[in-house]
């Protein structure tokens, strides 16, 4: 964690993925990010997979590094607590429809003299108001009808889902990054923000970003599956004698020379381009237009060496490579986990369970990174945040817990 943002305190009311990953990128650079959920736990507190003592190994790594206030969301009183606290505060980030209790303009009408003006991010399914999660938005966007086999027919083939949620790390990224420009824009105007965010905005408009909208539109048509090739230029998965899987990459002539040189197909590659009239050194389209020839060549060559010949020769020639590896096999890989500086010791979870934690992505050479901070038990900061932002004597507070307004630290649950 690095302390950049340690005058920022954000209330976070999200469940999922999206909305706390924005919170969680804030809370990585030193921000206070003050976490209220239902007393029972929001909709994501028992998401799958789940340790022996019940507890979500995916909600504990998305809210590291936060508090945890638990409040009956259900009741008028627990809601009135929650608004006031995102009032006092100045800037939230949620996933609850603009038509809730926390919606903007009501939360702005609570704010009392002085607080700064409102900022809020809210993270949305579609632009018109209706639901979408990551798996239903990738659906729409053309992506998972673009993966699978070279040779699955269009009108008949599946589509591939990708496992990762990749639209809803994105628009978490996205979110915060929104955030700061609202907090920078309030900086220098006292006016705070509405700031929305579609999900599915999100996908559609990468796709665009991407320059794969204006592809689709100016071939008029889709594109053609690729298995496990890179659209535009050379790469593809290629296995060895030993049956390793590898993936290579060659976009610049540099990747491109040493690929060549590391698999001795200089003579090859030489005649092929005599044959087809072209110089595969010239760029990414003759490469991208002739892959076909050129996966066969440098497949046979795979095929005739263990992979570790192989990962020595492309070292050596400072290719572009990465051999596959399952999830179980990149967490137990040094290079990537046990030597990396993102990651430190395992702080006191929750579930009990220690494993790697990551610290703040981005790496400031000249700062102390400091050591991650553990997830909290739901309501643990409840009587601190409380007292603290709502001014409320610990007595008004026992009675709150008494009601079962409130709830404390569920570490005994």
């Amino acid at each position: 964690m690095y302390n950049l943002l340690n005058d920022l305190s954000v209330i976070e009311v999200s469940s999922f993925v999206a909305s706390p990953t924005a919170g969680l990128y804030c809370a990585q650079l030193g921000a206070e990010v003050i976490r209220v959920d239902h007393t029972a736990g929001g909709l994501d507190y028992d998401r799958y997979m789940l340790t022996k003592e019940g507890r979500s190994l995916s909600w504990e790594n998305l809210n590291r590094a936060k508090k945890s206030v638990a409040l009956d969301l259900r009741s008028g009183e627990g809601r009135e607590l929650c608004a006031e606290l995102a009032a006092r505060t100045g800037q939230m980030i949620t996933n609850l429809p603009e038509k809730s209790f926390l919606g903007h303009d009501a939360v702005r009408a609570k704010q009392p003299d002085g607080a700064p003006d409102l900022v809020s991010v809210r993270i949305m399914g579609w632009h018109d108001g209706r639901q979408a999660m990551d798996f239903t938005v990738n659906a729409a966007s053309g992506y998972p009808l673009m993966c699978g086999p070279e040779d699955w027919e269009m009108e008949t083939a599946p589509p591939v889902n990708q496992v990762l949620p990749a639209w809803d790390f994105i628009t978490g990224a996205y979110s915060a990054f929104a955030l700061m420009a609202a907090l920078r824009h309030r900086d220098a105007t006292g006016e705070g923000s509405e700031v929305r965010i579609p999900l599915g905005d999100v996908a559609i408009g990468t796709l665009a970003n991407s320059g794969t909208m204006a592809e689709m539109l100016y071939r008029g048509a889709d594109r053609e599956r690729l298995g496990n090739a890179i659209w535009g230029a050379f790469g593809r998965d290629f296995r060895s004698k030993d049956g390793q899987r590898f993936m290579v990459a060659a976009l610049t002539p540099k990747q491109w020379n040493g690929l060549v040189e590391a698999f001795g197909l200089e003579t090859p590659i030489t005649q092929l381009e005599a044959e087809v009239g072209v110089k595969f050194a010239d760029g990414d389209r003759p490469r991208f237009e002739h892959r076909h020839r050129l996966f066969e060549l440098f497949q046979n060559v795979a095929g005739s060496h263990d992979y570790k010949a192989l990962e020595a020769r492309m070292a050596a020639h400072g290719c572009t490579f990465e051999r596959y590896r399952t999830a179980h096999e990149a967490a137990n890989d040094p290079v990537l986990v046990a030597d990396n500086p993102l990651f430190g010791p395992s702080p006191a979870n929750p579930s009990g369970f220690e494993y790697p934690a990551t610290r703040s992505f981005a790496n400031l050479p000249a700062k102390e990174p400091g050591d991650p901070a553990p997830a909290p038990y739901l309501g643990q900061h409840s009587e601190e945040v409380l007292a603290d932002r709502l001014g409320l004597s610990s007595g008004a507070i026992g009675k709150l817990v008494d009601a079962g307004t409130v709830a404390l630290s569920d570490k005994d649950r």
